[in-house]
């Protein structure tokens, strides 16, 4: 373990003033260090809530709730010649692009270049512990960060997620160096650039919730109705759903059809406020469930219907076989090497040829450089006994034929 890098205090930034002469102070940097704070712990659409930042020797947390868009950090995070830095940054870069309509380039992800180092425990209070013996407290984990003012303990907090960020990325840049992983990396930073939340049909968010497809189309059409019926309260209160009423104590009712009070409250986990206050509307909903014709229940789509392959798993587990010995060889998660999806696009691709394998879209290209040879190879042996038992003895006169 290095010794700790040097520390500074972070500002917090509360001013269109103070916010745009602390980001013209640092318009020149060539990295940055970047996290967010959003509340969809508590909240029914999330939103950005406090920025947080580091160059190498200043810190700052930016309140976006009294200021426009910062346009001076726009700039920065745009820029190709900016090297910006997060831990984790799938969800950052969601919420900046909806908030801002920021298009984050020139990405590195230490969460991301932990697994490809082959690191166990990636989480950023392990890794600062590991590079820096720095421990984070997890008190303020899933804090309303909406909630204004902040405690001087909840900034500190906060401020600690970029605070050694740049520093842990030289480490890793060595590590990746040192292993030849560069342009794994490179190039998993650089699919980050694309994340963005798609347009998506909210009234279909009852389909995505687990164990939906377990239900009959009847249970699924209450659902349907006692999801919107919630959504429609959470929103109307800014709250999380799950604040409102669970999602189990939905599906129960799903199943059951409670028609009166009593009946939703000897569900175990529904709360009695909600009751008191909004048991009729939840009784109406489940009465639009029950009422739906037959011909208008929901029903999932049907999924993509692949031609009956009797060699598919065993060419999947020979695929798997080899990516296991890999991954051990290499020191990583076999599920960060290549991941199941990816294995089953291989083996329903079933490539002949290492250039066959570079069709495979699903994988990356270090994937096929890593893995793609020794596919073919373990690939080979399903391809000759599939031609053998396909090769005819004896050809039978078609009637066909003249």
């Amino acid at each position: 373990m290095a010794d700790t890098p040097p520390v500074h205090d972070a500002v917090y930034l509360d001013t269109s003033d103070r916010i745009d002469h602390f980001l013209a102070d640092i318009a020149g940097v060539r990295e940055l260090a970047l996290d967010t704070e959003g509340a969809s712990y508590h909240r029914f659409v999330d939103r950005i809530y406090l920025l947080q930042l580091s160059t190498r020797d200043r810190s700052a947390i930016i309140d976006p709730l009294s200021i426009d868009t910062p346009k001076g950090l726009g700039d920065l995070l745009e820029s190709p010649a900016v090297e910006v830095v997060f831990h984790d940054a799938d969800y950052d870069l969601r919420l900046l692009r909806q908030d801002y309509g920021w298009h984050v380039r020139n990405i590195f992800d230490t969460r991301i270049a932990a697994q490809l180092l082959g690191l166990k425990a990636f989480g950023l209070a392990a890794l600062l512990e590991r590079y820096f013996g720095v421990r984070l407290d997890k008190k303020h984990q899933r804090a309303d960060w909406s909630m204004r003012p902040l405690t001087k303990d909840m900034l500190d907090y906060a401020a600690l997620d970029t605070l050694y960020l740049l520093e842990l990325k030289d480490r890793m840049k060595d590590e990746l160096a040192r292993l030849g992983r560069q342009e794994w990396a490179r190039e998993e930073f650089e699919r980050l650039e694309q994340i963005a939340w798609g347009d998506e049909d909210p009234t279909l968010g009852f389909m995505k919730l687990k164990g939906a497809r377990d239900l009959t189309r009847r249970e699924l059409a209450v659902l349907r109705e006692v999801v919107v019926w919630r959504d429609s309260v959470a929103s109307a209160q800014d709250r999380a759903t799950f604040r409102v009423i669970g999602n189990e104590q939905l599906f129960a009712i799903a199943k059951l059809h409670p028609q009166t009070h009593d009946a939703l409250l000897a569900i175990k986990g529904v709360p009695r406020g909600i009751v008191e206050s909004r048991g009729a509307e939840l009784v109406a909903a489940v009465r639009r469930g029950l009422e739906v014709p037959d011909a208008q229940l929901p029903r999932f789509p049907r999924a993509p219907r692949w031609d009956r392959d009797p060699d598919f798993d065993a060419r999947a587990t020979a695929l798997r076989t080899v990516r296991d010995a890999a991954a051990a060889r290499l020191d990583m998660d076999p599920g960060v090497l290549c991941s199941r999806d990816r294995l089953d696009a291989v083996a329903r691709r079933n490539p002949a040829t290492v250039e066959e394998v570079v069709e495979v879209g699903e994988l990356r290209q270090w994937q096929r450089e890593v893995l793609g040879a020794d596919f073919v190879r373990a690939l080979d042996p399903h391809r000759r006994t599939a031609k053998a038992a396909a090769k005819p003895g004896i050809e039978e006169e078609s009637p066909y034929r003249e």
